[in-house]
C-alpha cells in the first residue's frame, strides 16, 4: 500500500514544541496513577500474549503513527541525494578504522576475501531492505517492517538492538574520529585521551575529543535534512577522491612478499574477521529510513541503495589489498593502519593527508548515522515502545531534535569511557541479528497473508529447517569437528528446507519493486548472518545476551503495557463511554 499523506499535524493549539510533562513522556492509560499501574502489572501475562500475536498493517505505520509526530518531516531528498547518504553513511564507517585491526590481529592479507564475504552479505541484506522500503516508506526502517511481518514483540527485539546499534556505532566512529586525530598531531592515537588506572580495562581511556565530534555532527544533523545532505555529499567527493589516492598508491608501493603468509590464521580467522568487518557496511539501512523524506521512493531507493553497495564492496575489497600488500600484516597499525603505512614508506605529506580525509569520511558516517538513527528512534517512539515525546519532529527544521538528542547524549556517554575493540564486536552482533531477522521477515510477507493463506504449518516447517540447518552448520564450524561431513550435512538440509519453500504457493507479490529469486537469496542471507554472527567471540555474545536482557526488562514493566494500551486504546475510551451514560442513567 502507498499511503503518502502530505498534510501536517497541526499542534493543539497553544502547545510549544519544547515540553516536557508527564503527559508528553507517559500518555498511556497503565501510567495515569500507581494503581492502574500495578492492575497493568497484574496483566503482564495476558498482554504478553497479546502482543506476541498482535501484526501491524502497512496503512498503519504509514498513516496513523506519523499522527504522533505532529509535523511530517520534509519531502526533499532524491536518488543522487540517497546514492550519497549511503556512500557517506557506509565508507568511512569502518573501512579506515577496522581494516588494521583485523588484518593485524585475525585474518592478515586474506582480509580482502573477508571484505568480500561480508560484502556478500550486505548486499544480499540491501536487497531485502530495498523491496520493504519501497512498499512501507517510513521512518522506520527494519522496525516497522519487522511490527508489520514478525509482530510487536520481536519488533520490540530489533528495537532495542537498534538503539543499541545506535549507540555503540556513533561511540565506536567517535573513537575511531579521535584515534586518527591523535596520529596526525602527534604519532600517538591515545595522545588526547586521559587514563583513569581505577577503571576496568578497555574502559580506562577517557576520549574528550570523541565527545565534542559527536555533539558538532549531530547539532548539523538536528539543523535540516536537506542541509545535512548537501554537506554529506559535498564532503564524500572529496572521500571518493582520497580513496582512488589510497588504491593507486598502494598498488605503486605494493610488495607480493606482504601477501605471504595469505592465511595466517587459516580459514576461521578469515570469517572472523569477516563478522566484524561487517561494521565496514554497515549504514547503507539507513537509506531506508530516508523513505519518509524521499520524493520518489519507488525509484530513488533502488538506485540509491543496490547500486551503492555493489560499488563499495569492490572498492572495500581494493584498499584491503593495497594496504597488506604495501605493509607486512604484523606490522599494520591497529588504530590508524593507511595513515601509519604511507608515513612509513616516507610519504608523510600522503600520511596527513589521507589522514584528513579518512576524518572526513567519518565525519560523515557520523552525520548520516545521526541522520538514521534519530528516524529509527522517531519510529520507535511513534509506536510507544519508548516516550512518545521523542517522535515529536519540529515544525521549522522537519527533524526529531528529541529523537537526535537521545542518540547523542548515550553515544557521547559510552564513546567517552569505551575502547574501539570493545564497541565493534557488540555492533556487529546486533547488526547481523537484524539483518538476519529482516530476510525472515521478507519470506514471511511473500509467503503469508492474515486472512488469506490456509495454513502456516508447512511454510513454518521449511524456516525452521533452514535457520536450524545454518546454526548446525556453524557449530560444526566452531567446535572443528565432524569434518567435511557435518558441512555436507548441514548444506544439503539447508538446500533441502529452501527448495521445499520455493516449492510452496507464495500469497503475495511485490507491488513496485521485489527481491529476485525468492527464497533463495533470503535464505541465503540467513545463513551469511547466522554463520557472521557465531563467528564472533564469546564476549560478543555475553554482551549482547546482557543488553538484551536489560532490554526484556524494560519491556516487561514500561514497552510491553504502553504499547498495550496504544493497540487497546479504542476499546478503553469506548468502555469509559459507557461507565458514564451508564453514572447518568443512574443518576
Amino acid at each position: 500500500m502507498d499511503v503518502r499523506p502530505e498534510h501536517q499535524h497541526a499542534e493543539a493549539p497553544g502547545r510549544s514544541y519544547w515540553r516536557w510533562s508527564k503527559q508528553d513522556f507517559f500518555p498511556e492509560a497503565s501510567f495515569q496513577s500507581l494503581e492502574s499501574y500495578k492492575a497493568a502489572l497484574s496483566h503482564t501475562c495476558s498482554r504478553l500474549r497479546d502482543r506476541l500475536l498482535h501484526r501491524s498493517t502497512d496503512a498503519f505505520e504509514l498513516v496513523e503513527l506519523r499522527k504522533a509526530s505532529e509535523h511530517n518531516m520534509h519531502k526533499c531528498l532524491n536518488w543522487w541525494d540517497l546514492v550519497w547518504l549511503s556512500f557517506g553513511s557506509v565508507v568511512g564507517s569502518g573501512i579506515f578504522t577496522i581494516t588494521g585491526l583485523e588484518a593485524h590481529d585475525h585474518a592478515g592479507p586474506s582480509i580482502v576475501l573477508s571484505y568480500a564475504i561480508s560484502g556478500l552479505s550486505a548486499l544480499l541484506s540491501s536487497f531485502c531492505y530495498t523491496e520493504f522500503a519501497v512498499e512501507i516508506p517510513v521512518a522506520g526502517g527494519s522496525f516497522s517492517y519487522l511490527r508489520v511481518e514478525l509482530g510487536d514483540f520481536i519488533a520490540f527485539i530489533a528495537a532495542g538492538n537498534i538503539l543499541l546499534e545506535a549507540v555503540v556505532g556513533a561511540a565506536g566512529l567517535g573513537r575511531a574520529w579521535s584515534s586518527y586525530f591523535a596520529s596526525m598531531i602527534k604519532n600517538n592515537p591515545d595522545f588526547f585521551r586521559f587514563k583513569v588506572s581505577s577503571l576496568a580495562h578497555g574502559f580506562d581511556l577517557l576520549d574528550p575529543v570523541a565527545v565534542g565530534v559527536l555533539l558538532v555532527a549531530n547539532t548539523i544533523a538536528m539543523s535540516g535534512t536537506k542541509r545535512a545532505s548537501f554537506l554529506n555529499w559535498v564532503s564524500c567527493i572529496l572521500s571518493a577522491i582520497a580513496i582512488v589516492f589510497i588504491i593507486v598508491l598502494g598498488f605503486v608501493h605494493a610488495k607480493s612478499s606482504n601477501l605471504v603468509p595469505f592465511f595466517p590464521m587459516g580459514p576461521k580467522g578469515v570469517f572472523q574477521a569477516a563478522a566484524v568487518v561487517y561494521w565496514s557496511y554497515t549504514g547503507f539501512d539507513m537509506v531506508a529510513t530516508m523513505a519518509e523524506e524521499t520524493k520518489r521512493p519507488s525509484r530513488d531507493i533502488p538506485l540509491g541503495l543496490i547500486g551503492s553497495m555493489a560499488v563499495i564492496t569492490v572498492v572495500y575489497c581494493l584498499m584491503a589489498l593495497a594496504l597488506t600488500m604495501m605493509e607486512k600484516y604484523t606490522e599494520i597499525d591497529r588504530d590508524a593502519a593507511y595513515s601509519a603505512a604511507f608515513g612509513k614508506i616516507g610519504m608523510n605529506w600522503a600520511k596527513y593527508l589521507v589522514s584528513i580525509c579518512a576524518l572526513k569520511g567519518m565525519t560523515t558516517s557520523l552525520l548520516v548515522g545521526s541522520l538514521g538513527q534519530a528516524r529509527y528512534t522517531t519510529q520507535i517512539a511513534r509506536a510507544h515502545m519508548i516516550p512518545p515525546w521523542f517522535a515529536l519532529v519540529h515544525p521549522r527544521t522537519g527533524t526529531p531534535i528529541y529523537a537526535t538528542l537521545l542518540v547523542t547524549i548515550t553515544s557521547v556517554v559510552v564513546a567517552f569511557f569505551s575502547s574501539l575493540d570493545v564497541l565493534s564486536s557488540v555492533f556487529s552482533f546486533s547488526t547481523l541479528f537484524i539483518f538476519m531477522l529482516i530476510a525472515v521477515a521478507l519470506l514471511v510477507r511473500r509467503y503469508y497473508v492474515r486472512d488469506v493463506t490456509p495454513s502456516l504449518v508447512k511454510f513454518l516447517v521449511c524456516l525452521f529447517v533452514i535457520i536450524g540447518s545454518c546454526i548446525g552448520g556453524t557449530v560444526v564450524w566452531n567446535l572443528n569437528g565432524g569434518g567435511w561431513i557435518g558441512y555436507v550435512v548441514a548444506g544439503l538440509v539447508w538446500f533441502l528446507g529452501t527448495l521445499a519453500m520455493a516449492l510452496l504457493p507464495k500469497h503475495q507479490a511485490p507491488k513496485v519493486w521485489g527481491v529476485p529469486l525468492v527464497p533463495w537469496l533470503p535464505s541465503l542471507s540467513i545463513g551469511m548472518n547466522i554463520f557472521l554472527i557465531g563467528s564472533l567471540g564469546s564476549e560478543a555474545f555475553w554482551r549482547f545476551f546482557i543488553c538484551s536482557a536489560v532490554m526484556l526488562i524494560y519491556y516487561f514493566f514500561v514497552g510491553l503495557h504502553a504499547t498495550y494500551d496504544v493497540a487497546h486504546q479504542d476499546e478503553q475510551e469506548l468502555k469509559k463511554e459507557e461507565g458514564k451514560e451508564d453514572t447518568n442513567q443512574g443518576v
